[in-house]
């Protein structure tokens, strides 16, 4: 790597927008998201139970004769 072409890191405080707060490198001391991790439909599981409670879920299981098990 060549020297004095790089931007320094610096431990970072990143802070959600829900209120969550974790600490990575970065070029910035402080970021600001709007979602993070803890919040995000993806890791929370969010979808699925949008999507079970729509009934997809049973029109599947009703359309193939699957039983729940």
């Amino acid at each position: 790597m060549k020297k004095g072409i790089h931007p320094e890191m610096v431990k970072a405080t990143v802070t959600c927008a829900c209120g969550e707060t974790f600490e990575t490198l970065s070029t910035k001391e402080r970021l600001r998201v709007e979602i993070c991790s803890k919040c995000h439909p993806f890791y929370t599981g969010e979808r699925q139970r949008l999507v079970d409670s729509g009934g997809r879920v049973e029109r599947f299981r009703r359309k193939y004769g699957l039983t729940e098990s």
